[in-house]
């Protein structure tokens, strides 16, 4: 029988894996402790914060012998910051890890004995990859203005003015405009009493062109000096083409959800993306990581090999950014997705590229797909971190395609609707996971799937 346990209580662990959340798991009394900031092979004394019956939280307060997988963060805030989960972690371990965790969903959730799964594919470079940061603003004690991202768990801000995982040129751009929103007075918006404007600083850059978006989200256009303020930003700073104010005055932690406002320069930039020119606004879903959905969309052109003959799908398209590249590859591409700024985008940017062979589509992918019945030779579906919606694997399970390729940002959802789509009609070829967020725990993957006939 283990022996009782309480919060405070301070023990002794080894760390022998790592959760679905990055955190360090060990074994105490035959009970489970999951601990942020540790590594597999770490020797540690941990205050339990939380506890629960058969599990429970621990804070590391001192690592008796390190892991040799342990390594010195680059990031001196690595450690507070939430943005990053893992700098501590050495990068050839990461990968397993995360290879790990895309099996282990595809065995326990899934029920597959010996999921196909390659291993992650890496990045050169594990740092300076992020193509857009969106930073939550505050005031601290003193008055001044703090820009970065939250801790762990909470809505406590850690103070920035450069990160490691960033586009470096953010670097420069960072601290001179919290220096001037501090200058000009502009208030800072309060959760609590919901008082105050502004709430974010978006930047974005287009890695290939190096043209950057400043984004400002504020419950109000009424900023003293905004204009000459944002013409200042553009004469300061070459790279800026764009200065925009996202109006948002709803309740809550969604960023981009009213209108935005140009105010000097133009309200998007250009970036190339798989040998196609495309337009970027301040709110426009894009991978953060351009160079791994490069690759990404690369593995799909040469696992599927197309003829030229094939009717393509995507699922959950928004602006065409995984199969747009494909188009000329196939003989007509269908695109599928709900927002109405994603489908304009998606058109504009087919438009610009002189692809005559694509037609997009708003509307749920629920409701859109069973209208073109039959009609898909290969179907790419992306959808959202939930996954797919059950409809939508229903109507898979019933008129099964040809091919299907399955991106996923959720090693759960993922087994999940892979448990179903695989119990029937598909048989799964190959899982390859991408490593689209090094230093954190969150891993994207393609998954390939042959329907049965």
């Amino acid at each position: 029988m283990s022996k009782p346990w309480q919060q405070g209580q301070e023990i002794t662990l080894a760390i022998t894996d790592l959760n679905d959340q990055g955190e360090g798991v060990g074994r105490y009394e035959q009970r489970v402790v999951f601990v942020a900031d540790t590594v597999p092979g770490d020797h540690i004394r941990v205050r339990l914060i939380r506890v629960k019956p058969s599990y429970a939280y621990g804070k590391l307060l001192t690592i008796i012998n390190p892991s040799p997988y342990r390594r010195q963060p680059p990031c001196i805030l690595a450690r507070d910051c939430g943005g990053c989960q893992w700098q501590h972690i050495d990068y050839g371990y990461q990968l397993r890890a995360k290879q790990n965790q895309i099996e282990q969903a595809l065995i326990r959730l899934a029920g597959l004995a010996n999921p196909p799964i390659h291993p992650t594919q890496s990045l050169h470079q594990p740092f300076a990859y992020r193509n857009k940061a969106t930073y939550p603003l505050g005031v601290n004690s003193l008055g001044e203005i703090k820009a970065g991202f939250y801790e762990q768990n909470s809505h406590k801000i850690v103070n920035l003015n450069q990160c490691p995982v960033q586009d470096p040129k953010f670097n420069a751009l960072l601290p001179a405009i919290k220096q001037d929103i501090q200058k000009q007075g502009w208030s800072i918006y309060n959760e609590r009493t919901r008082r105050g404007h502004l709430r974010y600083l978006s930047l974005r850059i287009g890695r290939r062109t190096g043209e950057v978006l400043i984004t400002l989200v504020s419950t109000s256009l009424q900023l003293t000096n905004l204009e000459e303020q944002a013409q200042q930003w553009q004469a300061r700073f070459p790279s800026v083409v764009g200065i925009c104010v996202h109006e948002n005055t709803q309740v809550g932690n969604a960023i981009f959800v009213g209108k935005t406002h140009c105010i000097a320069g133009r309200d998007y930039l250009w970036e190339e993306f798989c040998g196609l020119r495309w337009q970027m606004r301040p709110d426009t879903f894009f991978q953060v990581n351009t160079e791994q959905a490069e690759q990404l969309v690369f593995h799909i052109q040469k696992h599927l090999n197309l003829q030229g003959n094939e009717r393509l799908f995507d699922a959950y398209c928004g602006i065409g950014t995984m199969s747009l590249p494909l188009a000329h590859q196939v003989q007509s591409l269908t695109g599928l997705e709900v927002h109405p700024q994603a489908v304009a985008q998606a058109r504009f940017n087919a438009e610009l590229n002189q692809i005559k062979n694509a037609q997009f589509h708003c509307g749920t992918v629920a409701e859109l797909l069973p209208q073109f019945n039959g009609q898909p030779d290969v179907l790419i579906l992306d959808p959202p971190r939930k996954g797919c919606d059950p409809q939508v694997v229903e109507f898979l399970i019933q008129h099964p395609v040809k091919r299907l390729v399955y991106i996923s940002c959720n090693p759960a959802t993922l087994a999940r609707d892979l448990r179903r789509l695989c119990a029937s009609a598909y048989d799964l070829e190959q899982v390859i996971p991408f490593d689209f967020f090094p230093q954190t725990h969150h891993v994207e993957s393609v998954s390939f799937l042959q329907g049965r006939f």
